[in-house]
């Protein structure tokens, strides 16, 4: 029930302080005593519409201010609470200010509120009688609390245990479809996860075999040039005769000549070792030339045509999955652990 309800600079009154007590109450008076600004007071509080021209003359806004004791009427105590507001030992105070430019605020346990929560909650704590004024009791949300009320405090205190085992089935409901959304979704990523490895399982990428791509591409678009310029290369350095005339040969030649005189002048061996080295390293020379030539005829044992596939499929798989050909295969490790 309503237990006080102060009134400052609405209409008539500047200052009113009014209290309830059980029972009933009547407020008499003449004419434009207040009588009407009493109820005015109470509409606001119940969220009826404000009206900035009820602000008493020489005052900038209006305020109003209710407490009342609330005993088995779990469900405002709830809603209040869900909103911010404060209750205590069941005691709830709802204020509403109304300003000279109209604007109007709501205070619903010392918390401001939306005014339509003040109407919801009006709703539950006062019934005001008059022409209309009962059509809230078509309403089965307002005949089930009558109900309710009328069941007594016996009946209060299981509707209030039911009310809080309705909750936790109402949150335990939430949490379960809850999973049951999420492990759809898993189930979907993990489906997408099988076929992205099964896809890269087919292609197979090997670390850095996008850059040995790229080469193996360029050498054999250009395979006639090379093998020219690497024959030239090798004949001038080793014939098939071998012929003292090449390279190798030449620096032989030159070798044999200073080993002839070593004994007449040994400052000569430093010469000669200088030519050994450079004898060994052009035979290196030679015959790595010989196998890169040999390379050229079968590079990898694929076509151009085979190495430009290959390098679009490794494309098309670091764009999709990675940015970059460690970011593929780092995708396609982690996916196979989050699989097992």
């Amino acid at each position: 029930m309503i237990e006080e309800l102060q009134i400052r600079d609405l209409g008539v009154i500047q200052d009113a302080t009014l209290s309830f007590h059980p029972g009933l109450t009547v407020l008499t008076g003449e004419t434009g005593a207040g009588k009407t600004m009493v109820l005015t007071a109470l509409g606001l509080l119940l969220g009826e519409r404000s009206d900035a021209g009820s602000v008493r003359k020489g005052s900038s806004q209006t305020s109003v201010e209710g407490r009342w004791k609330l005993s088995t009427n779990q469900e405002v105590i709830t809603r209040a609470t869900d909103a911010g507001g404060l209750v205590e030992d069941g005691e709830l105070i709802l204020a509403r200010t109304v300003s000279t430019d109209g604007k109007s605020r709501a205070i619903i346990g010392g918390r401001s509120a939306p005014i339509g929560l003040l109407s919801e909650l009006g709703e539950q704590l006062v019934v005001v009688h008059g022409q209309a004024d009962q059509i809230r009791l078509k309403s089965a949300v307002a005949q089930r609390s009558a109900l309710d009320q009328f069941a007594g405090t016996e009946f209060a205190e299981l509707l209030t245990l039911y009310g809080n085992h309705f909750k936790s089935w109402t949150e335990a409901k939430e949490v379960l479809a809850d999973i049951r959304t999420n492990q759809a979704g898993r189930l979907r990523e993990a489906a997408e996860l099988e076929e992205s490895l099964d896809y890269l399982a087919k292609l197979s990428p090997k670390p850095n075999e996008d850059v040995e791509l790229a080469e193996i591409a360029n050498r054999l678009t250009h395979t006639e040039d090379l093998r020219v310029a690497a024959t030239l290369a090798h004949e001038a350095l080793a014939t098939e005769t071998f012929d003292a005339s090449d390279a190798i040969g030449l620096v032989g030649r030159a070798r044999k000549a200073l080993e002839a005189v070593l004994a007449k002048d040994p400052a000569l061996e430093a010469q000669v070792e200088v030519l050994r080295e450079i004898g060994s390293n052009l035979n290196d020379v030679a015959a790595n030339l010989s196998g890169y030539l040999a390379g050229l005829e079968s590079e990898s044992g694929m076509t151009i045509d085979q190495v430009q596939e290959r390098r679009s499929e490794i494309n098309a798989a670091i764009k999709r999955f990675g940015g970059t050909l460690d970011g593929v295969i780092a995708f396609q490790t982690e996916g196979q652990q989050r699989l097992l």
